[in-house]
């Protein structure tokens, strides 16, 4: 079915150049396991789970059900001042999963209002301890922290940043961990560039521990283009972070879920943040959810600061929501009983490996690759080279593939139940594409 030029007019799609869209449409119809299917019947391979988000395929029955079960029981119930059974037992079985020292969940709709919570949150928690000066963030170069505005602010890519002249005051950026003369071609961490979290002493030094709240960092920052973490470089920031009374929050809305063969990349690196932000895979993307996981000791010292008042001013209409919280549970009963992170893990070399694959092409300059998630960086083209990502990924959904392209990067992150047979169709065509569009 087409859509009209009114249809057309009405929606303005997000992260788009609408103008190319809507030139030519691509639309999907209806989707299951590793697909999707358009409206002509074509079936389009999904080699990016989504928006880094169906980690567990497609329409899954299990989820799906939940959620009709429970749209029938009930619709909607409110979170202030008032529970429903589902959003406890849901906040349980999260907090099981999640890193060692994260006990207490805050359920949020997206991955852009978990990462705006998680400021909010560090900003009372210090200012319950009576450290009220400790007001200052600390983002990174070529970070994504989501659309909301605290996000856009402690986000480090610059075209997201350059229409809003009035971001937060009061954020500073760390420096990326791309060091191409060193790193490139890189199978997982890159070997080099753990001095990078070294600039985090020198901006204590400049604007003095007293006065930062938090650090905040993608594990592996996805939609940069895919920028693994040097070996020991997640360490330091814990190290110096702890030493100065400064909360390290990882945003894990890409990572987590079993993306890097774990449930979420603090626990596959060991290294554990004060406060973890999540969203995407967390209902599998059946229903809009996300959370906010953060230790006994912030918990606490809001808990106790406000005695008789509301310990966290902040919420949304839609926390807890009922049929979010039913997509969850079942999303997280699908992982466990089909062992879908350990299965991530297990394919992990396979992909690696298939993915390395394609630096014998003199067009691709870089790859990094960890978990089920890889970055195929490719060089300048002398024809429209503003256009290149865009032009293989129209190329391999023409295919019968869907990536996502950032720039000249190509990422892939495939469902978790992705087979090897398909992880060959992957690479076999986004090869063939990268050959034709140069």
């Amino acid at each position: 079915m087409k859509i009209s030029r009114k249809e057309k007019n009405s929606y303005w799609m997000p992260y788009t150049d609408n103008r190319w869209f809507k030139k030519n449409p691509r639309l999907l119809e209806s989707a299951e396991g590793m697909y999707y299917k358009t409206e002509s019947g074509k079936k389009i391979l999904d080699a990016v789970a989504g928006l880094w988000c169906v980690n567990a395929g497609h329409c899954r029955k299990k989820i799906v059900e939940a959620v009709q079960k429970q749209v029938k029981k009930m619709d909607y119930a409110l979170s202030f001042q008032m529970g429903h059974n589902i959003a406890f037992k849901f906040a349980e079985k999260l907090v099981n999963i999640l890193p060692k020292n994260l006990n207490h969940v805050f359920f949020t709709n997206s991955g852009s209002e978990s990462v705006d919570t998680a400021l909010k949150i560090a900003l009372a928690y210090h200012q319950s301890k009576g450290n009220k000066t400790k007001t200052k963030f600390i983002g990174r170069s070529r970070g994504y922290h989501g659309s909301g505005f605290g996000g856009t602010s402690v986000g480090g890519i610059v075209a997201n940043r350059t229409q809003y002249s009035n971001l937060l005051n009061g954020v500073i950026h760390l420096p990326h961990t791309h060091i191409p003369s060193k790193n490139s071609f890189s199978w997982g961490q890159p070997k080099f560039g753990k001095e990078k979290a070294d600039a985090l002493l020198d901006i204590i030094n400049f604007h003095g521990k007293d006065n930062i709240a938090a650090v905040i960092v993608e594990p592996v920052a996805g939609s940069t283009g895919v920028l693994v973490p040097p070996v020991g470089y997640l360490e330091s920031l814990r190290k110096i972070c702890t030493e100065h009374d400064i909360l390290l929050i990882f945003d894990e809305v890409i990572t987590g879920f079993g993306r890097l063969g774990d449930s979420f990349a603090s626990n596959r690196f060991k290294v554990f943040p004060d406060i973890i932000t999540m969203a995407k895979g967390i209902t599998n993307a059946t229903v809009p959810m996300g959370a906010v996981g953060v230790t006994s000791e912030i918990y606490k010292s809001l808990y106790n600061k406000h005695k008789d008042t509301i310990e966290l001013f902040h919420g949304y209409t839609y926390s807890g929501h009922p049929l979010a919280c039913a997509a969850g549970i079942a999303t997280l009963e699908v992982y466990e009983e089909e062992k879908l992170f350990k299965r991530s893990k297990s394919l992990e070399k396979y992909f690696g490996d298939r993915a390395h694959a394609l630096s014998r092409l003199n067009m691709v300059q870089d790859i990094r690759n960890l978990g089920l998630v890889a970055g195929i960086e490719l060089t300048e083209r002398t024809k429209d080279p503003r256009t290149l990502g865009r032009d293989i990924f129209e190329e391999c959904f023409e295919n019968g593939l869907m990536v996502r392209f950032t720039g000249n990067t190509i990422a892939l992150s495939p469902p978790l139940i992705v087979t090897k047979d398909q992880i060959d169709i992957i690479f076999n065509k986004l090869e063939k594409a990268i050959k034709r569009v140069f």
